[in-house]
Protein backbone atom coordinates (compact mmCIF):
# COMPACT_ATOMS: atom_id res chain seq x y z
CA UNK A 1 0.00 0.00 0.00
CA UNK A 2 1.82 3.33 -1.18
CA UNK A 3 0.79 7.07 -0.48
CA UNK A 4 -1.44 7.28 -3.35
CA UNK A 5 -3.55 4.50 -2.91
CA UNK A 6 -4.28 5.91 0.87
CA UNK A 7 -4.63 9.49 -0.73
CA UNK A 8 -7.24 7.68 -2.84
CA UNK A 9 -9.32 5.78 -0.26
CA UNK A 10 -9.08 8.66 2.03
CA UNK A 11 -10.70 11.27 -0.45
CA UNK A 12 -13.16 8.42 -1.25
CA UNK A 13 -14.33 8.28 2.20
CA UNK A 14 -14.37 12.01 3.05
CA UNK A 15 -16.90 11.80 -0.37
CA UNK A 16 -19.06 9.44 0.91
CA UNK A 17 -19.34 11.94 4.48
CA UNK A 18 -19.88 14.59 2.75
CA UNK A 19 -22.56 13.37 0.60
CA UNK A 20 -23.93 12.58 3.88
CA UNK A 21 -23.39 15.57 5.22
CA UNK A 22 -25.66 17.49 2.37
CA UNK A 23 -28.16 14.63 2.35
CA UNK A 24 -31.72 15.97 3.26
CA UNK A 25 -31.77 12.18 4.47
CA UNK A 26 -29.11 12.93 7.26
CA UNK A 27 -30.96 16.44 8.26
CA UNK A 28 -34.12 14.82 8.34
CA UNK A 29 -32.47 12.57 10.85
CA UNK A 30 -31.05 14.74 12.72
CA UNK A 31 -34.24 16.69 13.24
CA UNK A 32 -35.84 13.42 14.26
CA UNK A 33 -32.76 12.74 17.03
CA UNK A 34 -33.29 16.60 18.66
CA UNK A 35 -36.59 15.94 18.38
CA UNK A 36 -36.68 12.79 20.10
CA UNK A 37 -34.65 13.69 22.93
CA UNK A 38 -36.30 17.35 23.48
CA UNK A 39 -39.76 15.72 24.03
CA UNK A 40 -37.89 12.82 26.30
CA UNK A 41 -36.79 15.97 28.52
CA UNK A 42 -40.34 17.52 28.22
CA UNK A 43 -41.86 14.29 29.47
CA UNK A 44 -39.24 13.76 32.51
CA UNK A 45 -39.73 16.84 33.49
CA UNK A 46 -43.74 16.21 33.66
CA UNK A 47 -43.23 12.81 35.81
CA UNK A 48 -40.77 14.45 38.18
CA UNK A 49 -42.66 17.58 39.05
CA UNK A 50 -46.62 15.76 38.88
CA UNK A 51 -45.53 12.22 39.52
CA UNK A 52 -46.04 11.54 43.85
CA UNK A 53 -43.58 9.04 43.77
CA UNK A 54 -40.52 10.94 41.82
CA UNK A 55 -41.57 14.15 43.68
CA UNK A 56 -39.95 13.51 47.33
CA UNK A 57 -37.37 11.29 49.08
CA UNK A 58 -39.81 8.58 50.90
CA UNK A 59 -38.68 8.39 54.75
CA UNK A 60 -40.58 5.80 56.02
CA UNK A 61 -44.42 4.01 55.91
CA UNK A 62 -45.70 0.71 54.16
CA UNK A 63 -43.36 -0.06 51.05
CA UNK A 64 -40.81 1.96 52.01
CA UNK A 65 -37.78 0.21 50.44
CA UNK A 66 -39.99 -0.33 46.51
CA UNK A 67 -40.75 3.46 47.30
CA UNK A 68 -37.39 4.52 47.66
CA UNK A 69 -35.78 2.48 44.78
CA UNK A 70 -38.34 4.24 42.42
CA UNK A 71 -37.06 7.53 43.53
CA UNK A 72 -33.75 6.74 43.02
CA UNK A 73 -34.50 5.31 39.51
CA UNK A 74 -36.01 8.55 38.99
CA UNK A 75 -33.06 9.62 36.78
CA UNK A 76 -33.01 6.96 34.78
CA UNK A 77 -36.45 8.22 33.42
CA UNK A 78 -34.90 10.57 30.73
CA UNK A 79 -32.61 8.27 29.02
CA UNK A 80 -35.59 5.63 29.25
CA UNK A 81 -37.85 8.27 27.30
CA UNK A 82 -35.09 9.30 25.16
CA UNK A 83 -34.55 5.20 24.48
CA UNK A 84 -38.44 5.06 23.25
CA UNK A 85 -38.58 8.31 21.94
CA UNK A 86 -35.52 7.41 19.39
CA UNK A 87 -37.12 4.09 18.58
CA UNK A 88 -40.28 6.02 17.40
CA UNK A 89 -38.10 8.43 15.50
CA UNK A 90 -36.61 5.58 13.59
CA UNK A 91 -40.02 3.83 12.56
CA UNK A 92 -41.00 7.48 11.50
CA UNK A 93 -38.01 8.11 9.61
CA UNK A 94 -37.64 5.27 8.06
CA UNK A 95 -41.38 5.76 6.85
CA UNK A 96 -40.66 9.13 5.40
CA UNK A 97 -37.09 8.79 4.16
CA UNK A 98 -36.14 5.24 4.20
CA UNK A 99 -32.47 5.80 6.23
CA UNK A 100 -32.71 5.19 9.66
CA UNK A 101 -28.66 4.42 10.88
CA UNK A 102 -28.00 8.03 12.42
CA UNK A 103 -31.09 7.46 14.41
CA UNK A 104 -29.98 4.31 14.88
CA UNK A 105 -26.73 5.01 16.35
CA UNK A 106 -28.01 7.49 18.76
CA UNK A 107 -31.21 5.15 20.14
CA UNK A 108 -28.09 2.29 20.39
CA UNK A 109 -25.87 5.21 22.62
CA UNK A 110 -28.54 5.85 24.77
CA UNK A 111 -29.33 2.35 26.00
CA UNK A 112 -25.29 1.95 26.34
CA UNK A 113 -25.65 4.79 28.51
CA UNK A 114 -28.95 3.24 30.33
CA UNK A 115 -27.10 0.38 31.05
CA UNK A 116 -23.89 1.93 32.37
CA UNK A 117 -26.63 4.43 34.93
CA UNK A 118 -28.31 1.07 36.02
CA UNK A 119 -25.02 -0.69 36.91
CA UNK A 120 -23.24 2.48 38.71
CA UNK A 121 -26.50 3.52 40.53
CA UNK A 122 -28.10 -0.08 41.56
CA UNK A 123 -25.46 -2.49 42.13
CA UNK A 124 -22.66 -2.27 44.62
CA UNK A 125 -20.54 -6.02 44.49
CA UNK A 126 -17.39 -5.07 43.01
CA UNK A 127 -16.89 -8.11 41.26
CA UNK A 128 -20.60 -7.85 39.35
CA UNK A 129 -20.31 -4.14 39.10
CA UNK A 130 -16.79 -4.42 37.17
CA UNK A 131 -18.18 -7.64 35.38
CA UNK A 132 -21.01 -5.71 34.03
CA UNK A 133 -18.62 -1.97 32.87
CA UNK A 134 -16.14 -3.96 31.41
CA UNK A 135 -17.49 -6.91 30.05
CA UNK A 136 -21.39 -6.74 29.93
CA UNK A 137 -21.51 -2.61 28.44
CA UNK A 138 -19.06 -3.80 25.73
CA UNK A 139 -21.10 -6.55 24.63
CA UNK A 140 -24.01 -4.78 24.74
CA UNK A 141 -23.10 -1.85 22.35
CA UNK A 142 -21.45 -4.45 19.89
CA UNK A 143 -24.59 -6.13 19.60
CA UNK A 144 -26.72 -2.50 19.56
CA UNK A 145 -24.34 -1.60 16.62
CA UNK A 146 -24.53 -5.18 14.48
CA UNK A 147 -20.90 -5.84 15.18
CA UNK A 148 -21.19 -8.82 17.80
CA UNK A 149 -21.22 -11.95 15.51
CA UNK A 150 -18.57 -10.47 13.60
CA UNK A 151 -16.36 -9.66 16.32
CA UNK A 152 -17.20 -13.47 17.61
CA UNK A 153 -15.90 -15.01 14.38
CA UNK A 154 -13.17 -13.12 14.11
CA UNK A 155 -11.97 -14.46 17.77
CA UNK A 156 -12.68 -17.89 16.75
CA UNK A 157 -10.58 -17.97 13.69
CA UNK A 158 -7.73 -16.87 15.99
CA UNK A 159 -7.12 -20.41 17.44
CA UNK A 160 -4.82 -22.48 18.54
CA UNK A 161 -4.42 -26.64 17.68
CA UNK A 162 -2.63 -29.29 18.90
CA UNK A 163 -4.04 -32.45 17.48
CA UNK A 164 -7.61 -32.55 18.37
CA UNK A 165 -7.95 -30.34 20.81
CA UNK A 166 -8.30 -26.45 19.47
CA UNK A 167 -8.26 -23.62 21.28
CA UNK A 168 -9.45 -20.22 19.91
CA UNK A 169 -9.20 -16.80 21.73
CA UNK A 170 -12.99 -16.75 22.10
CA UNK A 171 -12.91 -19.85 23.82
CA UNK A 172 -10.36 -18.83 26.43
CA UNK A 173 -12.23 -15.20 26.73
CA UNK A 174 -15.36 -17.45 27.23
CA UNK A 175 -14.24 -19.79 30.68
CA UNK A 176 -12.32 -16.55 32.01
CA UNK A 177 -16.01 -14.62 31.46
CA UNK A 178 -18.16 -17.43 32.91
CA UNK A 179 -15.47 -19.18 34.98
CA UNK A 180 -15.02 -15.85 36.95
CA UNK A 181 -19.28 -15.91 37.31
CA UNK A 182 -19.40 -19.97 38.55
CA UNK A 183 -16.73 -19.07 41.01
CA UNK A 184 -17.83 -16.04 42.29
CA UNK A 185 -21.55 -17.95 42.53
CA UNK A 186 -20.02 -20.64 44.26
CA UNK A 187 -18.54 -18.95 46.96
CA UNK A 188 -21.39 -16.73 48.04
CA UNK A 189 -23.52 -20.23 47.91
CA UNK A 190 -20.59 -21.91 49.86
CA UNK A 191 -20.67 -19.01 52.55
CA UNK A 192 -24.06 -19.08 52.22
CA UNK A 193 -25.02 -22.70 52.88
CA UNK A 194 -22.00 -22.57 55.54
CA UNK A 195 -24.10 -19.97 57.46
CA UNK A 196 -27.18 -21.47 57.48
CA UNK A 197 -25.49 -24.79 58.70
CA UNK A 198 -23.40 -23.51 61.37
CA UNK A 199 -26.56 -21.64 62.48
CA UNK A 200 -28.45 -25.03 63.27
CA UNK A 201 -27.80 -25.02 67.05
CA UNK A 202 -29.78 -28.33 67.34
CA UNK A 203 -26.69 -30.13 66.06
CA UNK A 204 -23.29 -31.56 67.44
CA UNK A 205 -20.59 -28.37 66.77
CA UNK A 206 -18.68 -31.22 64.99
CA UNK A 207 -21.36 -32.37 63.19
CA UNK A 208 -21.99 -29.01 62.07
CA UNK A 209 -18.29 -28.34 60.66
CA UNK A 210 -18.50 -32.30 58.98
CA UNK A 211 -21.88 -30.81 56.54
CA UNK A 212 -20.54 -27.77 56.08
CA UNK A 213 -17.06 -29.26 54.92
CA UNK A 214 -19.15 -31.68 52.73
CA UNK A 215 -21.51 -28.89 51.36
CA UNK A 216 -18.02 -26.59 50.49
CA UNK A 217 -17.11 -30.01 48.78
CA UNK A 218 -20.39 -30.29 46.53
CA UNK A 219 -20.65 -26.73 45.96
CA UNK A 220 -16.92 -26.99 43.90
CA UNK A 221 -17.61 -30.48 42.51
CA UNK A 222 -20.93 -28.55 40.56
CA UNK A 223 -19.07 -25.79 39.62
CA UNK A 224 -15.59 -27.79 37.83
CA UNK A 225 -18.50 -30.18 36.32
CA UNK A 226 -20.50 -26.70 34.84
CA UNK A 227 -16.89 -25.03 34.26
CA UNK A 228 -16.12 -28.35 31.99
CA UNK A 229 -19.51 -27.80 30.29
CA UNK A 230 -18.91 -24.49 29.33
CA UNK A 231 -15.49 -25.35 27.98
CA UNK A 232 -16.81 -27.81 25.97
CA UNK A 233 -15.48 -31.11 27.28
CA UNK A 234 -17.88 -34.31 27.33
CA UNK A 235 -17.93 -35.37 31.19
CA UNK A 236 -16.77 -38.64 29.43
CA UNK A 237 -13.75 -37.19 29.33
CA UNK A 238 -12.99 -37.48 33.05
CA UNK A 239 -12.06 -40.62 32.78
CA UNK A 240 -8.42 -39.54 31.32
CA UNK A 241 -8.47 -36.24 33.40
CA UNK A 242 -8.76 -38.31 36.34
CA UNK A 243 -6.04 -40.45 35.46
CA UNK A 244 -3.97 -37.70 34.54
CA UNK A 245 -5.06 -36.16 38.40
CA UNK A 246 -4.13 -39.85 39.91
CA UNK A 247 -0.46 -39.15 38.16
CA UNK A 248 -0.41 -35.71 39.51
CA UNK A 249 -1.14 -37.07 43.02
CA UNK A 250 1.74 -39.54 42.81
CA UNK A 251 3.71 -36.61 42.33
CA UNK A 252 3.37 -33.16 42.90
CA UNK A 253 -0.01 -33.26 44.92
CA UNK A 254 0.28 -35.68 47.40
CA UNK A 255 0.53 -32.35 50.06
CA UNK A 256 -2.67 -30.98 49.21
CA UNK A 257 -3.97 -34.27 49.05
CA UNK A 258 -2.71 -35.42 52.35
CA UNK A 259 -4.12 -32.43 53.99
CA UNK A 260 -7.67 -32.59 52.48
CA UNK A 261 -8.22 -36.35 53.35
CA UNK A 262 -6.85 -35.55 57.05
CA UNK A 263 -9.27 -32.57 57.57
CA UNK A 264 -12.06 -34.96 56.94
CA UNK A 265 -10.45 -37.58 59.13
CA UNK A 266 -10.12 -34.81 61.59
CA UNK A 267 -13.96 -33.77 61.50
CA UNK A 268 -14.69 -37.69 61.56
CA UNK A 269 -13.20 -38.40 64.76
CA UNK A 270 -13.90 -35.14 66.34
CA UNK A 271 -10.79 -34.92 68.07
CA UNK A 272 -10.66 -31.12 67.66
CA UNK A 273 -13.53 -28.90 66.33
CA UNK A 274 -13.89 -24.99 66.16
CA UNK A 275 -13.35 -23.36 69.53
CA UNK A 276 -10.86 -25.76 71.13
CA UNK A 277 -7.64 -24.28 72.39
CA UNK A 278 -5.19 -26.18 71.07
CA UNK A 279 -1.54 -26.45 71.78
CA UNK A 280 0.62 -27.59 69.04
CA UNK A 281 3.89 -29.82 69.45
CA UNK A 282 6.43 -26.69 68.22
CA UNK A 283 4.56 -24.84 71.24
CA UNK A 284 2.41 -22.07 69.43
CA UNK A 285 -1.06 -21.90 70.95
CA UNK A 286 -4.56 -21.04 69.52
CA UNK A 287 -8.49 -21.09 69.66
CA UNK A 288 -9.39 -23.20 66.64
CA UNK A 289 -10.94 -20.60 64.43
CA UNK A 290 -11.71 -22.21 61.42
CA UNK A 291 -11.38 -26.17 59.12
CA UNK A 292 -11.16 -25.57 55.77
CA UNK A 293 -10.16 -28.53 53.21
CA UNK A 294 -6.17 -27.45 53.36
CA UNK A 295 -5.64 -25.78 56.54
CA UNK A 296 -7.05 -25.11 60.36
CA UNK A 297 -6.55 -21.62 61.08
CA UNK A 298 -5.87 -20.47 65.18
CA UNK A 299 -6.17 -17.28 66.26
CA UNK A 300 -4.04 -16.52 69.33
CA UNK A 301 -4.77 -14.24 72.32
CA UNK A 302 -2.30 -11.31 70.92
CA UNK A 303 -4.31 -11.32 67.64
CA UNK A 304 -1.95 -13.64 65.43
CA UNK A 305 -3.52 -15.61 62.92
CA UNK A 306 -1.63 -19.30 63.05
CA UNK A 307 -2.18 -21.21 59.43
CA UNK A 308 -1.70 -25.18 60.13
CA UNK A 309 -1.62 -27.54 57.52
CA UNK A 310 -4.06 -30.43 58.17
CA UNK A 311 -1.74 -33.09 58.41
CA UNK A 312 0.01 -31.90 61.14
CA UNK A 313 -2.79 -32.74 63.28
CA UNK A 314 -2.33 -36.35 61.98
CA UNK A 315 1.44 -36.99 62.23
CA UNK A 316 2.25 -34.70 64.98
CA UNK A 317 1.49 -34.45 68.92
CA UNK A 318 -0.88 -31.84 69.77
CA UNK A 319 -2.33 -30.78 72.84
CA UNK A 320 -6.36 -29.60 73.34
CA UNK A 321 -7.23 -28.21 76.18
CA UNK A 322 -10.81 -27.52 76.13
CA UNK A 323 -11.39 -30.96 73.87
CA UNK A 324 -14.15 -32.91 76.60
CA UNK A 325 -13.79 -30.60 79.89
CA UNK A 326 -13.09 -26.96 80.11
CA UNK A 327 -11.99 -27.16 83.68
CA UNK A 328 -7.78 -26.94 84.02
CA UNK A 329 -5.63 -26.82 86.98
CA UNK A 330 -2.90 -24.48 87.24
CA UNK A 331 0.22 -23.72 89.95
CA UNK A 332 2.55 -21.41 90.41
CA UNK A 333 5.27 -20.86 92.92
CA UNK A 334 6.73 -18.26 95.70
CA UNK A 335 8.91 -18.08 98.33
CA UNK A 336 9.76 -16.88 102.01
CA UNK A 337 12.21 -16.73 104.18
CA UNK A 338 13.41 -19.31 107.00
CA UNK A 339 12.68 -16.91 109.51
CA UNK A 340 8.43 -16.63 108.58
CA UNK A 341 6.15 -18.61 110.57
CA UNK A 342 6.03 -21.27 107.85
CA UNK A 343 2.66 -23.01 108.90
CA UNK A 344 0.98 -20.02 108.88
CA UNK A 345 1.57 -19.59 105.04
CA UNK A 346 -0.61 -22.24 103.59
CA UNK A 347 -3.85 -21.11 105.74
CA UNK A 348 -2.98 -17.67 104.80
CA UNK A 349 -2.54 -18.23 101.25
CA UNK A 350 -5.19 -20.84 100.59
CA UNK A 351 -8.37 -18.15 102.37
CA UNK A 352 -6.54 -15.26 99.93
CA UNK A 353 -6.73 -17.38 96.54
CA UNK A 354 -10.14 -18.59 97.83
CA UNK A 355 -11.51 -15.15 97.34
CA UNK A 356 -10.87 -14.83 93.76
CA UNK A 357 -14.43 -15.34 91.51
CA UNK A 358 -12.68 -17.31 88.58
CA UNK A 359 -11.15 -20.04 91.29
CA UNK A 360 -13.17 -22.97 91.57
CA UNK A 361 -14.02 -25.36 94.93
CA UNK A 362 -14.69 -28.37 92.42
CA UNK A 363 -13.32 -30.85 91.14
CA UNK A 364 -10.76 -29.84 93.98
CA UNK A 365 -9.99 -26.90 96.59
CA UNK A 366 -7.29 -24.75 96.53
CA UNK A 367 -3.79 -25.97 97.69
CA UNK A 368 -0.89 -24.37 99.25
CA UNK A 369 2.08 -26.45 99.92
CA UNK A 370 6.39 -26.84 100.59
CA UNK A 371 7.87 -27.67 97.59
CA UNK A 372 11.66 -27.36 98.50
CA UNK A 373 13.91 -25.62 100.71
CA UNK A 374 16.27 -23.41 98.94
CA UNK A 375 19.60 -21.59 99.88
CA UNK A 376 17.51 -18.31 99.62
CA UNK A 377 14.16 -19.56 101.92
CA UNK A 378 11.30 -21.90 101.24
CA UNK A 379 9.52 -22.74 98.08
CA UNK A 380 5.43 -23.01 98.19
CA UNK A 381 3.35 -24.19 95.06
CA UNK A 382 -0.06 -23.08 95.00
CA UNK A 383 -2.47 -25.21 92.81
CA UNK A 384 -6.01 -24.06 91.62
CA UNK A 385 -8.53 -25.11 89.67
CA UNK A 386 -10.32 -22.46 86.82
CA UNK A 387 -12.99 -22.95 83.58
CA UNK A 388 -11.10 -21.89 81.12
CA UNK A 389 -7.70 -21.26 79.64
CA UNK A 390 -5.52 -18.79 82.51
CA UNK A 391 -4.49 -16.42 79.40
CA UNK A 392 -5.66 -14.03 76.92
CA UNK A 393 -8.60 -11.98 78.80
CA UNK A 394 -8.17 -14.37 82.23
CA UNK A 395 -4.86 -13.81 83.70
CA UNK A 396 -6.12 -15.70 86.56
CA UNK A 397 -2.55 -16.00 87.44
CA UNK A 398 -1.63 -12.86 87.42
CA UNK A 399 -4.75 -11.99 90.28
CA UNK A 400 -3.42 -14.43 92.14
CA UNK A 401 0.37 -13.45 92.55
CA UNK A 402 -0.70 -10.15 93.58
CA UNK A 403 -2.77 -11.46 96.03
CA UNK A 404 -0.31 -13.47 97.20
CA UNK A 405 2.03 -10.72 97.68
CA UNK A 406 -0.63 -8.36 99.83
CA UNK A 407 -1.22 -11.27 102.02
CA UNK A 408 2.40 -11.76 102.52
CA UNK A 409 2.78 -7.81 103.55
CA UNK A 410 -0.37 -7.76 105.64
CA UNK A 411 1.25 -10.50 108.10
CA UNK A 412 4.89 -9.32 107.62
CA UNK A 413 5.83 -12.52 105.91
CA UNK A 414 8.85 -11.56 104.14
CA UNK A 415 9.80 -12.50 100.12
CA UNK A 416 13.48 -13.48 100.29
CA UNK A 417 16.16 -12.17 97.90
CA UNK A 418 19.56 -13.54 97.45
CA UNK A 419 22.35 -11.52 99.35
CA UNK A 420 26.08 -11.06 98.34
CA UNK A 421 29.00 -10.38 100.87
CA UNK A 422 31.90 -8.91 99.46
CA UNK A 423 35.22 -8.95 101.65
CA UNK A 424 37.93 -6.37 100.90
CA UNK A 425 41.15 -8.04 101.88
CA UNK A 426 43.86 -6.07 102.57
CA UNK A 427 47.91 -6.37 102.37
CA UNK A 428 46.76 -9.17 100.26
CA UNK A 429 49.43 -12.24 98.13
Amino acid sequence: MNLDSIEAKAQAWFNIVLSWAVSPQFYVQIIAILSAIFLAWLVYGVFVRRLPLLVQEPWSGSFFRIRTAIYKARKLLFLVFCVVFLWVASQLVFLAVGQVWLVKVAQSLAVVLLLYSVITRFIKNSFINGLFRWVGIPLAALYVFGWLDEIIVFLDGIAFEAGNIRVSIFTFARVVIFGSILFWLGKISNQSGQKVIRSKQNLDIRTRELFAKLFEIAVFLVVFLLLLQVVGLELTALAVFGGALGVGLGFGLQQIASNFISGIIILLDRSISVGDFIELENGKSGILQELNMRSSTLKTFDGKTIVVPNEQFITTAFTNWTHQDSLQRYDFEFSVSYDSDIPRVPEIIIGAISKHPQVLQEPEQPDCEIRKFADSGVVFGVEYWIDGIDDGENRVEADLLMMVWIELKKHNIQIPYPHREVRLIQGGI
